[in-house]
C-alpha cells in the first residue's frame, strides 16, 4: 500500500533537499513551509470531519454499505492501523467485501513486514477467495505464500506439498474461467519449473519425475478450453524441445505430439469456439449492466445443456462476482446445486454466502435451513442461522411465516426420527411455535396463514406434546385475536370431535352461533350447529339447538333482505338519474337539431296557406319528435317500473285510492294470510291482506298490507302495535306513503287529463310538443288524438284560445267541425 511504504522510501533524502533549499532561499523555504503547513492542517482537519460525520452515521445506521466503504478510505489515508482494521472486520461482519478490498487489506497487513504477521495475512487471503470468485486475488495469495512462507521459500518438502496443494485447489476453483484461467495454470507451471531448477543434475531419477509432472500438467492445461489454447500450445512444443525432444510438426501444429494430447486440445479447441460469442458478449464494456445478465443467464443455458456441473458452478461464480446482490441469480444458483450435488459442503458453502449477500430474501434462508438439515447439521448451527435469519428484513409476513414453519418442521421432523444430536425436545417447537405467535398475531389477524400456523401448533400439541390443555390454550389464544374468523371456530370444533369430545364441541358452537361473521358465515355456523346435533345429539339437544338457532336465522334472513332492498332502491335510484340525464341530453341535442332545419318553402299556394302549412309541419314534427322520444324512454322506464313494482304490482292501484291501509312490518317469515286475519279478527273490518314476498327467492320479507273498509277500524288495528304475534313483536302502523311516490304509479298523470279537459286534442298535441321541446318530464304519450274527415286539412285553425266558450246554434259551434279540402276550396272560392 503506497501510504504505508511512503514514509520508508526516502525520508532521509528528504530531509536532506527540505535543508538545502532552507539554505539557498531561507524566505522562500519559509513561506512555501508556512503554505504547506497551513494546507495540511486544513485538510487533515476536513479529513477529521469527514471521520466524525461517518462514525456517527454508521453507529446509527451500521448497515449503511457505502459509509462502510467511505470510512474506510479515509482510515487508508490516515494510516490508523488500529482503527483500519476494526472499520474492516465491522463491515465484514454484516457484508461481504469484493476481492479489491481484500486485496488492500492483505496488502496492508503484509507491508508492516512482520513475520509473526503471515498467518494471519494468509488467514485474510484464506476469507477473501472463499467470498467471490477473483483470479487476481488467487495469483495474489499465490504470489505472497511463495514469497513469505519459509518452508515454501525455500523449497522444503513441507513447503513444496503446501504450495502443490494450494496450487490444485487454485486449479479447482479458477482454472476453468474460459478467459482468465490460463493465468493460474502458468503460475502452477512457472513453480514446478523453479523446483526443477532447484533439483541436482545428477539426480536424474529426480529430475524425470519433475520433468513428467511438468508435463502432465501441460497436458491438463491443454484439454481445457481457455482462450489461451494456441499460445499455449507453443509454450508446450518449446517447452519439449527444451528437454530435447524433437518435434517434427510446425509450432502451431497438433501433430508431433502424442495422440491423446492431440485429441484432447483439438475437443478444447472446438469447446472454446462454441463458447467465443458467449465470452465476447459478458466482456462488452458497450453494453448495461441488465444486457450482460441477460447474456450471463443464455451463457448459463447453453452450459447446461452440456451437463458438465463443474463448467456451469465456475460460470455461476462469475455472474454471482459481477451481480452480488441479484436476489434471481442466487436461487437459480442454490436450486441448480440441489438438483445436482444436493449435499455436501459445497451447496452450504454458497448457501451461506448467499444470505449475507442477499439477507432480505425469505426463501434463500429457508432453503439454507432445509440444506443445513440435509446435511445433518448439528442443531447448534442450524439454530444459529435461523436466529441469524430472523435479524433480517423481509418484504412480507408470509416469508417470516415460511421460516417459521421450516424451523417447526426441521425440529419435528429430528424429534420424530430421533436422528437429533440429543438435545431436542419438543420444548423446543413450542418456544419456535410461541415466538412465531408473538410476532405474526399482531400483524397477520383473521388470515389463513395464521390459522395454519396455530392448526399446526395443536396437533403438535396433542400428537408430540400428549397435552389436550395446551392445544385448547392455542385456540383459544387464537381466538382472541381472530373471534370473527368463522374457520378458526369450525377448526376448534373439529379437533374436539375428531377426539370425541361432544359435549366440549357442542359448547364451542353454542360460544359462536351468535356471532357475526363475513359473508354468510353466520348462517353457516348455524346450520353446522343442526347438523352437529342430528349425528351426534340426542333428539333433546336437536330441540334446543333448533329452538336457539331458528330465531337467529330469521335475524339474519330479515337483515339480508333490508339490505337488498337497500341496495336494490340504491340501484334504480342512480338508474333513474342516469337515466334522466341521458333524456335530458337527448332532448337539448333533438331541440337543436329541430332550430338548425330550414323553414319548409311553399310555392304554389298563398301567404295564408304557406302559414297554415307551416303550422301543420311544425306541429306534425313536434308530434313525430314527442312520440319518437317518448318510445325510447318508454321502454327503459319500463323496464325500470317493471323490476321496481314486481312484487306490488297487484297492491299499487288500491294503495293510492284506498286511504284505510296499515303496514305491518317485522312479521314473522312464517305468517300466512289467516295467521294475520285471526291476528286482527277482535278488530274486524279487514277486506284484505297482501304478504310482501322476495321477488328472487319467492319467501316472505316480514312485511304486509292490510285493508280496512272504515277509518274507524284502521285505528283500532294501528292500537295493537307492538304486540306479540308468533313470537315476534308485531309493527302495526298507517300506510301514507309520499305524494311524490303516489303520482309516479299512477296510471294517468293529472297534468295530462287537465291538458285533455282544457283544450281538446289540438290543445292537447300542442301542449305535449311544446313540453318536450322545453325537456320536462312526466308527460305522457298522447294516443288518443282523431283527424276526422275525408282529407282533413289544417285542424290547428279550430284550436281556440283559453276561456272560449260556444253557444249553442251559432255559427261557432258548426265551424267545430272539421272541414274536407273542398269544402276548405270553396270558402277559398268565395272569398
Amino acid at each position: 500500500m503506497e501510504e504505508f511504504e511512503k514514509p520508508q522510501v526516502s525520508m532521509e533524502e528528504d530531509t536532506e533537499m527540505e535543508e538545502s533549499d532552507a539554505v539557498e532561499n531561507p524566505k522562500a523555504s519559509q513561506k512555501s513551509s508556512s503554505d504547506s503547513e497551513s494546507s495540511d492542517s486544513e485538510e487533515e482537519a476536513d479529513q477529521n470531519e469527514q471521520l466524525l460525520a461517518l462514525e456517527y452515521e454508521l453507529s446509527t445506521n451500521p448497515s449503511n454499505y457505502d459509509a462502510h466503504v467511505q470510512y474506510i478510505k479515509l482510515l487508508r489515508r490516515s494510516a490508523e492501523i488500529e482503527k483500519l482494521r476494526e472499520a474492516r472486520e465491522n463491515m465484514n461482519t454484516l457484508f461481504p467485501l469484493s476481492p479489491e478490498m481484500w486485496m488492500e487489506w492483505a496488502k496492508d497487513e503484509a507491508s508492516l513486514s512482520n513475520e509473526s504477521n503471515f498467518e494471519s495475512v494468509e488467514k485474510l487471503y484464506e476469507r477473501g477467495i472463499s467470498e467471490y470468485l477473483s483470479i487476481p486475488l488467487w495469483c495474489e495469495y499465490l504470489n505472497y505464500v511463495q514469497e513469505h512462507d519459509p518452508k515454501v521459500r525455500d523449497c522444503l518438502a513441507d513447503g513444496i506439498s503446501k504450495a502443490r496443494n494450494l496450487f490444485e485447489r487454485a486449479v479447482t476453483a479458477a482454472a476453468l474461467h474460459v478467459s482468465q484461467g490460463s493465468q493460474i495454470w502458468d503460475a502452477y507451471i512457472q513453480y514446478e519449473e523453479a523446483i526443477l531448477l532447484t533439483i541436482d543434475q545428477s539426480d536424474i531419477q529426480a529430475k524425470e519425475k519433475q520433468v513428467q509432472r511438468i508435463r502432465s500438467i501441460f497436458h491438463r492445461y491443454l484439454s481445457i478450453p481457455l482462450a489461451s489454447l494456441k499460445s499455449t500450445l507453443l509454450a508446450y512444443k518449446a517447452w519439449e524441445v527444451e528437454q530435447g525432444n524433437s518435434l517434427d510438426a510446425e509450432p502451431g501444429d497438433v501433430l508431433g505430439i502424442s495422440s491423446h494430447v492431440a485429441s484432447g486440445y483439438q475437443k478444447a479447441e472446438e469447446m472454446y469456439n462454441a463458447r467465443a460469442h458467449h465470452e465476447e458478449q459478458i466482456t462488452r464494456q458497450d453494453i448495461s449492466e441488465s444486457e450482460r445478465f441477460q447474456h450471463y443467464m443464455s451463457y448459463l443455458d447453453f452450459e447446461k445443456s452440456f451437463g458438465d456441473p463443474a463448467r456451469v458452478q465456475i460460470l455461476y461464480e462469475r455472474a454471482i462476482t459481477d451481480f452480488p446482490v441479484s436476489n434471481d441469480l442466487w436461487l437459480h444458483y442454490t436450486h441448480y446445486l440441489d438438483k445436482t450435488l444436493k449435499v455436501g459442503n459445497v451447496v452450504k458453502d454458497v448457501y451461506s454466502r448467499a444470505t449475507r449477500n442477499c439477507p432480505w430474501v425469505g426463501e434463500l434462508w429457508v432453503r439454507y435451513l432445509l440444506c443445513l438439515e440435509r446435511g445433518l447439521a448439528f442443531e447448534k448451527e442450524i439454530s444459529a442461522a435461523f436466529e441469524k435469519s430472523l435479524k433480517c428484513t423481509f418484504s412480507t409476513l408470509e416469508e417470516y411465516l415460511d421460516l417459521f414453519l421450516t424451523r417447526v418442521d426441521g425440529l419435528r421432523r429430528r424429534i420424530s426420527s430421533a436422528s437429533g444430536d440429543g438435545v431436542l425436545n419438543y420444548s423446543m417447537i413450542r418456544e419456535s411455535f410461541q415466538q412465531a405467535a408473538d410476532y405474526l398475531s399482531p400483524h397477520m389477524k383473521n388470515t389463513d396463514g395464521l390459522l395454519h400456523l396455530h392448526a399446526y401448533w395443536a396437533r403438535l400439541e396433542l400428537k408430540l406434546g400428549n397435552d389436550l390443555i395446551a392445544a385448547r390454550g392455542v385456540w383459544e389464544s387464537l381466538l382472541k385475536t381472530c373471534g370473527s374468523m368463522l374457520e378458526a371456530w369450525k377448526s376448534y370444533i373439529a379437533m374436539e370431535i375428531e377426539l370425541d369430545h361432544i359435549n366440549e364441541a357442542r359448547a364451542i358452537y353454542k360460544r359462536c352461533y351468535s356471532k357475526r361473521f363475513s359473508g354468510t358465515g353466520s348462517e353457516d355456523i348455524c346450520h353446522s350447529w343442526l347438523r352437529f346435533e342430528r349425528e351426534f345429539g340426542t333428539l333433546e339437544d336437536l330441540n334446543h339447538a333448533v329452538q336457539k338457532v331458528t330465531p337467529r336465522l330469521e335475524e339474519l334472513q330479515l337483515f339480508r333482505l333490508q339490505q337488498e332492498s337497500k341496495s336494490f332502491t340504491g340501484a334504480i335510484d342512480q338508474r333513474e338519474q342516469t337515466l334522466k340525464n341521458t333524456s335530458r341530453e337527448r332532448r337539448k341535442s333533438g331541440s337543436s337539431a329541430i332550430d338548425e332545419q330550414p323553414p319548409a318553402k311553399w310555392q304554389k299556394y298563398t301567404s295564408q296557406n304557406k302559414k297554415l302549412h307551416k303550422k301543420e309541419n311544425t306541429q306534425g314534427l313536434n308530434l313525430a319528435e314527442a312520440n319518437d322520444g317518448e318510445e325510447k324512454e318508454g321502454k327503459v322506464e319500463k323496464k325500470v317500473n317493471e323490476r321496481q313494482m314486481k312484487d306490488t304490482k297487484n297492491t299499487t292501484s288500491r294503495l293510492y285510492k284506498d286511504q284505510c291501509t296499515a303496514f305491518v312490518s317485522n312479521l314473522n317469515i312464517t305468517a300466512k294470510d289467516e295467521d294475520l286475519h285471526q291476528f286482527f279478527s277482535d278488530v274486524g273490518g279487514v277486506t284484505a291482506i297482501r304478504i310482501l314476498h322476495d321477488k328472487f327467492t319467492g319467501k316472505s320479507r316480514g312485511l304486509a298490507y292490510v285493508d280496512f273498509k272504515d277509518d274507524e277500524h284502521l285505528a283500532a288495528a294501528v292500537a295493537k302495535n307492538k304486540q306479540m304475534f308468533l313470537g315476534k313483536k308485531l309493527s302495526v302502523a298507517r300506510s301514507n306513503p309520499k305524494q311524490g311516490k303516489r303520482e309516479s304509479l299512477a296510471h294517468t298523470a293529472p297534468g295530462e287529463e287537465a291538458s285533455n279537459q282544457s283544450g281538446g286534442p289540438g290543445r292537447s298535441v300542442s301542449k305535449e310538443s311544446g313540453e318536450d321541446s322545453k325537456g320536462s318530464r312526466g308527460r305522457k304519450r298522447v294516443e288518443n288524438i282523431q283527424l276526422k274527415g275525408k282529407n282533413t286539412f289544417a285542424v290547428p285553425r279550430n284550436v281556440k284560445p283559453l276561456g272560449w266558450t260556444n253557444k249553442p246554434g251559432t255559427r261557432e259551434e258548426e265551424d267545430e267541425k272539421p272541414k274536407s279540402n273542398d269544402e276548405f276550396r270553396k270558402m277559398f272560392m268565395k272569398t
